[in-house]
């Protein structure tokens, strides 16, 4: 069976495309923008890759098309697929009804820390030697790819409140079916799809009525949002998780969150010592043990698991130290996000120079939905160099102008890499953000102080 995907360098259909080829499907893609990490693994799995959406592309017709959310009318391969007829379905609802039957799906939800989470379930799940197959929207650390089939009956999905397709306007998670389900946060976000947040509510509480009484939900204690989404209705056992509240507690024994003791329903567990970062990686860390056990893993035996785990690339990875400077890659997409890791990196240099590179790159900080909190998320940069190319709709000055004289908007990444080389000293730590392939800037960067 010949498979083509619409779309297959995104992190979802990615990984889509990597278990199609598992299953013994002959895989091929196309994809407007073809870059790595993703598109590293799809070629080392023997996938064709296709640059653009061109009718030739889908020339002979395949046996099915896997139609990406990226995906419009409008678009030259959809308007083709729809007018020669052919068998089309979405990525989730392909994965639903092609995978996922009969496994034992541990979901994990959330405005931020999906990736890391989904990372660090499939990493303890491993450890406890339940060889669970896995979907993750991004390269995990522990992994070689970032999905697999598995042997064992788990299977960890990474759940996107996203819609699912042109054709499809329901979030992607609710095709997922899970028996434990992470809901780590909710805020507002997507603001290309949701009016507000009541809207991103109604679709979590969707996903609430999918798991099963004899699951599990695993929820942010802290979080009003998902109280209120609990609120609606919840026919499945709960157990919170927080700092100092919840089921699952953590305590801080370092303030950067690399050590932190953990305690269950008032029984202390045992402390985790590990190379993540900031308050919210503690978080996550407790959301991916009471998913872990309720699936079936000993928790204390699991604590020593959490110093081997290597997070997903582009979470606050280290591209690399040259003279003197330190240079990082991460996958921020929203205020909440990059403040919360700033705050963790600033716990860790103390008072060294933290430089950030920030490219408004999802849709909603395009749209310019975030704008008003992108100054106070920026609190712990000593400086900010903010890409604004000519097509953003908003004026990113409103955002640099209330940095006190920490911020400068540049229009190309060839401004924002000689900016940074200029401003950049020994002992500084020079953060890369963006959801998107920011054109290679951090390696950019990096070669440039290797060079200079």
């Amino acid at each position: 069976m010949r498979v083509h995907i619409l779309g297959i360098c995104g992190t979802f259909m990615g990984g889509v495309a990597a278990l199609g080829r598992e299953l013994g499907l002959e895989v091929e893609g196309s994809d407007a923008n073809v870059y790595p990490p993703m598109s590293t693994q799809l070629e080392a799995l023997g996938i064709g890759l296709m640059q653009g959406y061109t009718a030739e592309h889908l020339q002979p017709a395949p046996d099915l098309v896997v139609v990406g959310n990226a995906m419009t009318r409008g678009n030259p391969a959809v308007e083709y697929m729809l007018d020669q007829g052919m068998r089309y379905i979405s990525g989730p609802q392909w994965l639903g009804e092609t995978l996922l039957g009969g496994r034992e799906v541990l979901a994990v939800a959330g405005t931020h820390g999906k990736t890391t989470t989904t990372s660090l379930l499939a990493h303890l799940l491993e450890q406890a030697g339940m060889s669970p197959g896995f979907l993750i929207g991004g390269v995990p650390g522990n992994f070689d790819v970032s999905a697999r089939r598995g042997t064992g009956k788990p299977f960890v999905i990474e759940a996107d409140e996203y819609d699912s397709a042109f054709f499809d306007k329901r979030s992607k998670f609710v095709h997922y079916r899970p028996r434990i389900a992470i809901l780590n946060n909710l805020e507002y976000d997507h603001a290309d799809i949701f009016p507000d947040v009541a809207a991103i509510q109604r679709q979590f509480h969707h996903l609430v009525r999918t798991v099963p009484g004899n699951g599990r939900l695993i929820v942010n204690a802290e979080d009003p949002f998902l109280a209120e989404v609990l609120a609606m209705g919840a026919w499945t056992p709960v157990e919170t998780f927080g700092i100092g509240t919840g089921d699952w507690q953590a305590e801080l024994l370092a303030a950067d969150g690399s050590r932190f003791r953990v305690s269950r329903q008032g029984t202390v567990l045992g402390d985790i010592s590990w190379g993540s970062l900031g308050r919210h990686n503690v978080m996550n860390a407790l959301a991916a043990l009471a998913a872990a056990t309720a699936a079936g893993a000993d928790p204390v035996a699991l604590l020593p698991a959490f110093a081997s785990f290597a997070s997903a690339r582009r979470r606050m990875e280290v591209i690399g130290q040259a003279r003197g400077v330190t240079v990082y890659d991460d996958f921020a997409h929203h205020p909440t996000a990059i403040a919360t890791t700033l705050e963790g990196l600033r716990a860790k240099v103390g008072k060294a120079r933290i430089l950030v590179a920030l490219e408004p790159r999802s849709n909603s900080m395009r749209l310019g939905a975030h704008a008003d909190a992108l100054a106070p998320s920026l609190a712990d940069a000593d400086r900010v160099v903010f890409l604004q190319r000519p097509e953003l709709p908003w004026d990113a000055g409103k955002v640099t102008g209330a940095l006190d004289g920490r911020g400068t908007t540049v229009p190309t990444v060839d401004a924002l890499v000689a900016a940074l080389a200029a401003a950049a000293g020994e002992g500084d730590h020079v953060v890369f953000m963006s959801n998107g392939g920011f054109e290679g800037a951090p390696r950019r960067f990096f070669d440039a102080l290797r060079a200079g």
